[in-house]
């Protein structure tokens, strides 16, 4: 038998169920693994072992019994409050809603899973642990805000993590670990105990090495099945511009080469005004997730996060209600968009992920900082509160290339059918 921790999260799950794997065998193994090998990646590190022994003591059957996940550091547990990255706690011990739907399930928390200082970047490098560091390479970034959760999960510490997504934050560090990264519907999943609660841009985010356990991961968190149905025959909406445009032409091969062996009826479309939808995002998402920060934590904060709070709280109510005019306009032309295409497809990342220590990108239009073509290609789902997902479609570089999916409110399933299909064709 393979290494617990080399077994994907449906196979633990079985492994367990069925006898083969004794549960504590596998949480030994969880906790070992992490102790060997997160020293230099740094996606883990909190980690829970008398908790998680206790929750397996207790944990009900369910579809994840005795699995060992990781949680990011946004949300609540009953013995620790979420610090978002900070060395500050800013929300108390409790058990948040996501926790608790994982506890339902009979999964075993270990760990919380690395991020971004308070969610405010998409390379994972600022934090108060240090960065995050990508297992494909450990000079280069994870990703962010979810780094930790996409890194964790590659290197096979655990099998599945719960990340968040509020301008990308799962998909981005899904793309650059090469793991499965499913954004849920906005509200879809509890809010309580959460820091990204107040936000209208910000939800829950399954990672999971491959598409089946992002969606057995998914199904827990909405509580709601997510059957499988048929990627095969679906109609892929390409919006060229600015999609597709200023990408690595690496990326960019990976990802067409990607939808042409998916055999997908192709549509060609554009979404008016949508080059406006990272200033939008930018004028909107950084004040909601700083809604009530208390300011003295800010000269504990990474210079580059201190400056773009600072920036952030100046923000003026005219800029957030152009933001939430262009938002809704937005909103209008996807819905629009997915009356004559299934799902929408475009680069996750523009780029492979860049170093820790220069976290630059090369584009066809010069050298630029990550975050702000990343969240180019990331926002239209978080101003929409569609789902979207990351799907590992090869390399660039040596590095993994994520193709990006969304789809309509609700319809995560198609994503993760579009996603299996997807595997299975390339």
């Amino acid at each position: 038998m393979s290494h617990p921790q080399d077994l994907g999260l449906r196979e633990q799950a079985r492994a367990v169920a069925d006898g083969s794997l004794g549960a504590g065998e596998l949480l030994d193994a969880t906790l070992e693994r992490i102790a060997e090998r997160d020293g230099e990646l740094n996606s883990t590190p909190v980690v829970f072992a008398d908790e998680a022994r206790a929750m397996l003591a207790g944990a009900p059957p369910g579809p994840l019994h005795a699995v060992p996940l990781t949680l990011k550091d946004m949300f609540t547990t009953p013995w620790r409050g979420a610090h978002s990255g900070t060395a500050r706690e800013l929300l108390p011990p409790g058990a948040s809603g996501v926790f608790s739907r994982l506890r339902d399930a009979g999964a075993v928390i270990v760990g919380v899973a690395q991020q971004h200082e308070l969610g405010m970047g998409t390379t994972g490098r600022a934090s108060v642990w240090g960065p995050v560091r990508n297992p494909h390479d450990p000079a280069r970034c994870a990703g962010g805000s979810s780094g930790g959760s996409g890194a964790a999960v590659a290197a096979h510490l655990v099998a599945g993590s719960i990340g968040s997504d509020s301008g990308g934050s799962t998909r981005i560090p899904a793309a650059y670990c090469g793991v499965v990264g499913l954004k849920t519907t906005w509200g879809s999943v509890p809010r309580g105990g959460y820091t990204g609660g107040v936000s209208t841009f910000s939800a829950a985010g399954a990672f999971g090495r491959d598409a089946a356990d992002a969606r057995l991961l998914s199904e827990v968190l909405a509580a709601r099945p997510m059957p499988p149905g048929d990627g095969a025959q679906l109609r892929c909406g390409i919006v060229r511009s600015p999609f597709w445009e200023d990408v690595d032409p690496q990326v960019e091969a990976r990802c067409r080469d990607a939808i042409a062996a998916a055999g997908w009826e192709v549509v060609e479309l554009e979404l008016e005004l949508v080059e406006l939808s990272g200033p939008a995002a930018a004028s909107r998402l950084a004040p909601e997730l700083l809604a009530g920060l208390d300011l003295s934590i800010l000269p504990q904060l990474d210079p580059a996060t201190r400056a773009l709070t600072q920036f952030a709280l100046l923000t003026p109510a005219v800029r957030m209600v152009r933001a939430d005019r262009v938002r809704a306009h937005l909103r209008r032309q996807t819905a629009r968009a997915f009356e004559r295409a299934d799902i929408l497809a475009w680069p996750a990342s523009p780029a492979p992920p860049p170093l820790v220590d220069s976290p630059v990108v090369e584009l066809p239009s010069g050298t630029s900082l990550a975050d702000p073509p990343n969240l180019r290609q990331a926002t239209l789902a978080n101003l929409t509160g569609v789902p979207g997902i990351s799907v590992p479609v090869g390399e660039a570089a040596a590095l993994p290339v994520g193709l990006q999916l969304l789809a309509p409110w609700g319809a995560e399933a198609r994503l993760l059918d579009a996603a299996e299909h997807l595997e299975s064709r390339l």
